[in-house]
């Protein structure tokens, strides 16, 4: 059967070298007579794959050795309750409002403290990330909290905020493993697997060690990092299966050169992309061009007739899940560390053809 190109926003595609790896050792991985799916978590063969994973992790994303690294359940969603009952200790802290995830955060932290609205960019329908002096920061504030990039609306914080001797927390989920980035500049990173790690069902918290044990009395156990992180992610059974795969993705990312050499490969990926959008005469991003995204780009013809029939014309041509979220419509092409180039390039003729066809 010929695979589609698969543009969806998550559950995403996988590099399909990390499929044939995973399929071979289904049945029996590395002479156990047994899946991974099978094992127990407790098994010496299954501590030597998560032990390898959080150093494989570790190496690629250059994470010191003052921060934790956590193998959690729940979606990034559920990090969304974890990170106020973790870090409020004078209970206010700082958010940034950048999207629809930004948003549902601040709304689930205002159950456990007060939040402060640092800064908004719903006022331009989120298409554009605040600049540094646009953040109205507080200094004692327990931490500000950002969502590096924004899959629904196509945008992506160019910089790092500076927020003093407050600690940063960083919702990546869509852009994790995509680019470098200074883990230090961080107190918390945590991302949903489903996007450029693994399957969906796993999460990952990068912690560091200091912002451990603040946790709120009422905390429920598995809600605290602190849990985690004494036991090794094995407090009770983790997500074994979407481990082991995370560990096929980051050794197919160090062949690939690691994560330098992944950004060269998504900068190109969404400068063919957006290099169209720019000259076209049919299709638009309404994203401001230093906020581009360089995972999630949206566009729009216009006229919502011939964005329905972009989509459907597309999927029949084996392009498929290019359909805007339901809040915003329009379109969306996720292109993630496992979509290759020639996806993105035939994406553009087929998007050429279109226009001709009907601009």
């Amino acid at each position: 059967m010929q695979r589609v190109y698969n543009f969806s926003a998550g559950p995403s595609m996988l590099p399909v070298p990390v499929l044939e790896k995973a399929a071979n050792e289904m049945l029996n991985y590395e002479g156990s007579g047994m899946s991974v799916m099978e094992m127990s978590h407790r098994s010496k063969v299954y501590d030597g794959i998560i032990t390898s994973v959080q150093q494989k992790l570790r190496e690629v994303m250059g994470i010191p050795d003052n921060y934790k690294v956590l193998f959690m359940q729940g979606g990034a969603s559920s990090q969304f309750a974890m990170v106020p009952l973790n870090l409020m200790k004078t209970g206010k802290a700082d958010y940034v409002v950048t999207g629809q995830f930004s948003g549902k955060a601040a709304e689930e932290a205002k159950k456990f403290g007060e939040v402060n609205l640092a800064a908004s960019s719903k006022d331009k329908t989120f298409s554009y990330i605040p600049a540094q002096e646009e953040l109205k920061l507080n200094p004692d504030a327990d931490y500000v909290h950002i969502c590096f990039n924004n899959t629904i609306f196509g945008t992506k914080w160019n910089y790092i905020p500076d927020t003093g001797d407050v600690p940063l927390v960083a919702d990546m989920s869509s852009c994790i493993l995509s680019e470098p980035f200074d883990v230090s500049r961080f107190g918390v990173i945590y991302a949903g697997a489903q996007k450029n790690m693994a399957p969906a069902g796993l999460t990952v918290v990068i912690v560091r060690e200091d912002l451990l044990g603040n946790a709120a009395p009422n905390t429920p156990t598995m809600f605290n990092w602190k849990t985690m992180a004494d036991n090794d992610s094995m407090y009770n059974t983790p997500p074994c299966y979407c481990i082991y795969v995370l560990g096929l993705v980051l050794d197919w990312i160090k062949e690939q050169g690691g994560l330098e050499a992944m950004k060269k490969i998504n900068t190109n990926k969404a400068q063919l992309l957006y290099s169209f959008l720019e000259q076209s005469k049919l299709f638009k991003t309404p994203v401001r061009p230093d906020c581009r995204s360089l995972m999630n780009a949206t566009f729009v013809t216009g006229n919502e007739e011939l964005d329905a029939l972009f989509c459907k014309e597309t999927a029949a041509a084996g392009f498929v899940n290019l359909k805007g979220h339901r809040s915003v419509g329009g379109m969306r092409a996720s292109i993630y560390n496992a979509m290759p180039t020639e996806g993105v390039e035939k994406l553009v003729e087929f998007m050429k053809a279109f226009e001709e066809a009907h601009a």
